[in-house]
């Protein structure tokens, strides 16, 4: 009778090990297709509002849901529910539409049936040009230690909402383009090292994101690690771990 015990104990225990498991699993994923989930940046295309080696939060249900926005990205419903226009100014991670696979990071700068243009560096919405002002420059350090420094500006939408960006000249390739019409039910998206990104102002790689590829907006850093350390490398975090971008609004 012992044996028999002992044999139904263990069996129930396992049971409820399973069955914590199945409910942990369960809770993870509503998190991470509800609410929050997080991204790391592995490019320097956001820089100076986000950094290579910045981890952040998601919010899902800011913009409503779609297939991309759930987990895994499975396919149980098309279309987007309870959907929310995205602000201009708003950070975003969405699907490249090229291969709705890829996660990118960008800021919305137009929405449908604006108007956007590059001209001598200085972007143009609706017609008009957006202003900026110069402040003083992005400073960074090279593998050997060497300063370098890049043109940086304070950029204000016509919303009022205000942003840093780096241009370092204002004869780039991305500088000068036609005018974009953003088409219904898409977005106009760019990266603030203006001259450092693959966004909306390439047709062929990136060109207007629709709503329904959009995964979350970008709320606050939680973790920032410099030198291009691992999240898994430990041992480096007490030389590497950007203390001062801890909990910090993405704005």
């Amino acid at each position: 009778m012992a044996l028999i015990e002992n044999q139904k104990k263990e069996d129930g225990g396992f049971a409820e090990t399973l069955k914590t498991v199945f409910y942990a699993v369960i809770i993870a994923f509503g998190v991470r297709t509800f609410a929050f989930e997080p991204f790391n940046i592995p490019s320097g295309s956001m820089i100076p509002t986000l950094l290579v080696g910045d981890y952040l939060f998601v919010s899902k249900y800011s913009y409503g849901y779609s297939r991309y926005s759930v987990t895994l990205g499975l396919p149980l419903f098309s279309g987007r529910i309870m959907e929310k226009v995205p602000e201009r100014g708003d950070v975003a991670v969405f699907k490249l539409p090229k291969d709705n696979k890829t996660d990118y990071i960008k800021r919305v700068i137009g929405l449908p049936g604006d108007t956007i243009q590059m001209t001598g560096g200085i972007l143009h919405i609706n017609g008009q040009p957006v202003p900026r002002e110069r402040i003083e420059d992005f400073v960074t350090t090279d593998a050997s230690g060497r300063e370098l420094r890049t043109t940086q500006y304070v950029e204000t939408l016509p919303n009022g909402r205000k942003h840093r960006i780096l241009e370092e000249s204002d004869m780039g390739p991305l500088d000068n383009t036609p005018v974009y019409t953003v088409p219904p039910g898409h977005l106009f998206m760019m990266g603030d090292n203006r001259d450092n990104s693959l966004d909306s102002r390439v047709p062929g790689m990136v060109g207007y994101v629709p709503m329904e590829n959009l995964v979350g907006r970008a709320e606050f850093l939680f973790f920032s690690l410099d030198n291009g350390t691992s999240f898994y490398e430990i041992w480096r975090w007490p030389f590497d771990l950007r203390l001062g971008r801890l909990f910090t609004g993405v704005k």
